[in-house]
């Protein structure tokens, strides 16, 4: 996502002065804001250094030279009138920034990045090995200028397992030896219970519990009111019938997960009648998957992408493939790296899994709802003549569905799926096409122009 001021005025008509005064203003902040960051962390990094140039003159090594370190974040902690421990903490990272990822730091103060890119890049690259760090470190700062922070793991993720000297399947039988549950005891009677399990047992198990409290919350609707033969009769039923269920999303698959693991079957199933068995039951969970050919047959063992959760280890996807009777087949552009074109019989079908494979989430700059929850939006109003076409389609979670259509804000697709976005005070934001984290590609040293960024597919591209 990149933006830009449009061009043409300073504002818009539609942008009252005020409303210009405090944009300005926030800018303002920014840049003061960014200028402090960039401050403090060297100043942090500066405090690790003395600290530890202190104990290399005295001659102490190991407990003794963290004690130095321990003494220098007290008396920091003191100043900030913070714990001594998020100190000593904040200085670790900003010596890591400065000593480790120069490149990654530079990029931060020439605000090609932000703060975040750098928090995410220092935290996916800490299981890097040092000799890889480099160029891991230049690729990143590449793919965090394409996305804000929070959309930039996963491509992280993928590119730390492609760089790694191990392969990603090795690291997650390891890690997967280390799969646990455990529970940690909070206020007011409350705990959090944890399990470390595999990505693609825990991406199935939300899926699952979100399926059954959807459920839940079909049959609550369906049981209402509106649902009785006559207004006396719902009205005396209304007088007999327990409390209405309002529970969320979250209170549902809280519950449900507790019926499960105590009693084998969620206790209260609305989905059907008490005198019988409910159907919460036959609910199985769903996860997507992204898979290469290449992995897929065996040749290699790069990692595939569970959709919205993270990469999973080849050899367990071999297992899943054994297990589905259908597959979705993506042609990938090799040097878009985004999906083209999908292989189906019925082109609405195929229309729709295309644009929830192209798209990934909602494609409001910045928004991360995955495209599963969100809504194909018409970029240009079907009443106004847009057609239903794959470029004039994109998928917009609700919030930034009826914000395009009762605000002031304007999108316009540009070719190859990219979107423009304009804001009320004239800025422009690009949202390319987001980027799979798994693909077949094919390497090249002359790198596409900008401006082919997201243009029109090439005619033969390769098998996904």
């Amino acid at each position: 996502m990149t933006a830009s001021d449009g061009g043409g005025e300073a504002r818009r008509d539609d942008v009252t002065p005020s409303q210009a005064l405090a944009f300005a203003r926030y800018a303002e902040a920014l840049d003061l804001s960014h200028a402090a960051d960039i401050a403090r962390t060297r100043a942090l990094a500066d405090l690790g250094h003395a600290a530890l140039h202190d104990a290399r003159r005295d001659g102490v090594r190991g407990m003794a030279s963290n004690m130095d370190l321990r003494s220098v974040a007290a008396e920091a902690a003191g100043m900030a009138r913070l714990t001594d421990r998020r100190l000593q903490g904040e200085i670790d990272h900003a010596m890591t920034v400065i000593d480790d990822y120069p490149a990654v730091f530079e990029a931060w103060v020439q605000r090609r990045i932000e703060r975040g890119h750098v928090d995410v890049v220092v935290r996916v690259g800490a299981g890097v090995p040092a000799e890889v760090r480099g160029s891991f470190a230049e690729a990143a700062i590449a793919v965090c200028e394409r996305d804000v922070p929070s959309r930039v793991r996963g491509a992280l993720d993928a590119l730390a397992a492609r760089l790694h000297t191990q392969t990603f399947t090795e690291r997650h039988k390891a890690a997967a030896a280390e799969r646990c549950v455990r529970v940690f005891h909070g206020s007011d009677g409350m705990s959090n219970l944890v399990a470390n399990l595999p990505t693609v047992i825990a991406a199935g198990m939300l899926d699952r519990l979100t399926q059954m409290g959807q459920s839940v919350k079909d049959a609550r609707v369906a049981t209402g009111p509106e649902g009785g033969a006559d207004a006396a009769g719902a009205a005396d039923a209304a007088e007999a019938a327990e409390p209405a269920d309002t529970r969320t999303m979250d209170q549902l698959r809280a519950d449900i997960l507790g019926d499960l693991v105590l009693g084998g079957a969620p206790v209260v199933d609305p989905t059907y009648g008490t005198d019988r068995a409910g159907g919460l039951g036959a609910i199985r969970a769903r996860v997507q998957v992204a898979v290469t050919a290449e992995t897929l047959m065996g040749r290699d063992e790069n990692p595939a992408e569970a959709v919205g959760a993270g990469l999973v280890d080849a050899e367990t996807v071999r297992q899943l493939a054994g297990q589905v009777s259908e597959w979705d087949r993506l042609f990938i552009d090799p040097v878009t790296r985004t999906p083209v074109e999908i292989d189906a019989y019925r082109p609405t079908a195929s229309m729709k899994k295309l644009l929830m494979a192209r798209d990934q989430h909602c494609r409001f700059p910045g928004c991360r709802r995955a495209a599963i929850r969100c809504e194909l939006d018409h970029t240009i109003d079907h009443a106004l003549g847009g057609h239903t076409h794959i470029f004039n389609l994109a998928h917009l979670c609700q919030r930034h569905h009826s914000m395009k259509q009762f605000t002031k804000w304007e999108v316009r697709q540009v070719g190859g799926g990219v979107l423009e976005w304009t804001s009320p005070l004239g800025r422009v934001y690009r949202e390319d096409v987001p980027i799979p984290a798994v693909c077949f590609t094919i390497a090249t040293t002359d790198p596409p122009p900008d401006a082919t960024r997201g243009g029109p597919p090439a005619d033969e591209p390769p098998p996904f």
